[in-house]
């Protein structure tokens, strides 16, 4: 378990320095230490726990992302046309997760499934004449790829109100709407996922520290990086050197990025966004639901605030989340700095954001609009899902902030990029993480590539293991029907998922 007291800090040199204690560095800890259980890893974090900000489990919204219900992974084209390309690619990433998650139960690394991930229905949803034929579009594009097997449409009130009733109480007669619905969606609490896997690390040897905020990074002559740290009690200074360093640190990972010094990072920028969602524990409401439920954005939104009513099931407790509505903070975590996102500012990141600006105004329409919805406001948008609903029976919780990456454009100066993105230093000694969904759900993909990247002289040695722990490991599922269905049923079987 995670050091919760001052006693000295790991001196001398580790192979590898994970900061920041969510899901991405315990992902890529793990992998590591499967691969090659001799290295010698430290993992600082600054808050009084791992798993308190992004990876928290009332941070985030708990879609395992398979993209079987999110209609950004699959835009229409100005023709009308739509390309499952995306879907399936992000599908393919979270059964990589799916598998690791699977095999590292069987071995005894993770706890009960139950803990951490449940079988949860993936619904889209929507009304208007326009976004129904959309909806038919996407379900004749998905229904035939292997790995949306099962998949159902429907525009029939009472096929959709046996799938999901609060949707279809009240609902005005001879309004189009239509819906999909997979049973193999899944719910999962990432907190409680990180922290067992963190768990797993220190009992393994790894030294995970709290209270310990990385202060500086410095590139030395000999190729390892020198990691200034500073103890957030006590406010005692140390400093250890790493061979390797990956900072997942969430929106803080911009600004360790660039103390570091590499240029790749220039040209970046995040812009923060955070989020609420209304929440009820109300046992007659949340027996009334069990799934997650998306719909279209609105206009101007981002990506990340496509509206969704969920089940969540966290430390055994079952409830339904609504939202998210978008909030804003100059803050890049909810324990940030007042001063973060003025203090991101350098010349080489200076245009892209001011472009980025002028380029989304509706954007900025959007978030002032949704900070002036109070509670009321807030549960009418409920109300276009669940035309019962009653403002006393929700509560407002705050979830996360995301920082989204903003981005030199050779074409338009600077773009606002939706999603994760690595920025590797050109010696491969150094990573990061940047972005937000969907991050989580595909860490093992994301941290695979990082190996790949940064590990080039050993990544073949460790493909073996690789391939145990993720059999679809460097390859398609989604091209072989047949191995696709077997992966998919072997590990509901293991995690006790629907398949």
């Amino acid at each position: 378990m995670p050091h919760p007291d001052d006693s000295a800090l790991p001196g001398g040199t580790v192979d590898v320095l994970l900061i920041g204690g969510g899901i991405m560095s315990a992902t890529l800890g793990t992998l590591l230490q499967e691969v090659q259980p001799d290295l010698k890893i430290a993992v600082f974090e600054r808050l009084s726990d791992v798993a308190l900000e992004s990876s928290n489990a009332w941070n985030n919204a708990g879609t395992g992302h398979a993209a079987l219900c999110e209609l950004n992974y699959m835009p229409e084209g100005k023709d009308g046309s739509v390309d499952p390309a995306k879907a399936v690619s992000i599908n393919e990433q979270f059964q990589q997760s799916r598998q690791l998650w699977s095999s590292l139960v069987a071995e005894g690394v993770l706890d009960q499934p139950s803990t951490f991930i449940n079988s949860t229905p993936h619904m889209t949803f929507v009304r208007g004449e326009k976004d129904v034929a959309y909806l038919k579009r996407r379900y004749e594009a998905l229904k035939d790829q292997p790995l949306f097997a099962g998949i159902q449409y429907s525009e029939d009130s009472r096929v959709i109100h046996q799938w999901a009733p609060l949707l279809m109480k009240k609902r005005r007669k001879g309004e189009p709407f239509a819906a999909t619905r997979v049973p193999a969606g899944t719910d999962v609490d990432f907190g409680a996922l990180t922290r067992q896997l963190f768990a797993h690390l220190a009992d393994n040897g790894a030294d995970v520290r709290i209270n310990t905020e990385v202060r500086r990074l410095k590139r030395l002559a000999d190729g390892t990086w020198r990691v200034k740290y500073r103890r957030t009690v006590g406010r005692t200074p140390g400093e250890i050197r790493a061979k390797f360093v990956f900072v997942g640190a969430g929106g803080w990972a911009l600004k360790l990025l660039q103390r570091s010094g590499i240029p790749e990072i220039k040209g970046y920028g995040v812009f923060p966004i955070g989020g609420q969602f209304l929440k009820t524990t109300n046992p007659a409401i949340v027996a009334q639901h069990k799934a997650k439920v998306y719909s279209q954005a609105s206009v101007g939104a981002p990506p990340m605030s496509v509206p969704h009513l969920d089940t969540r099931v966290v430390d055994g407790e079952a409830s339904l989340l609504f939202g998210p509505f978008a909030t804003f903070s100059p803050k890049f975590l909810k324990t940030g700095s007042w001063f973060d996102i003025v203090g991101q500012v350098r010349p080489g990141n200076l245009g892209p954001m001011l472009k980025v600006a002028w380029d989304n105004p509706s954007l900025i329409t959007y978030l002032v609009g949704e900070l002036l919805k109070n509670h009321r406001k807030k549960v009418d948008s409920l109300r276009v899902f669940v035309p019962t609903a009653k403002d006393e029976d929700w509560e407002i919780i705050q979830a996360g902030q995301r920082a989204q990456v903003m981005k030199k454009d050779p074409e338009k100066g600077g773009i606002l990029q939706f999603g994760t993105e690595v920025v590797t230093g050109a010696d491969g000694t150094i990573a990061g993480l940047l972005g937000a969904s969907p991050g989580a759900s595909t860490a093992a993909s994301i941290m695979l590539g990082l190996m790949k990247t940064c590990f080039p002289d050993r990544i073949k040695e460790w493909e073996p293991r690789l391939r145990e722990l993720i059999p679809s490991y460097g390859e398609s599922l989604n091209g072989r029907p047949k191995v696709a269905e077997r992966a998919v049923t072997e590990t509901a079987k293991t995690l006790a998922l629907t398949a």
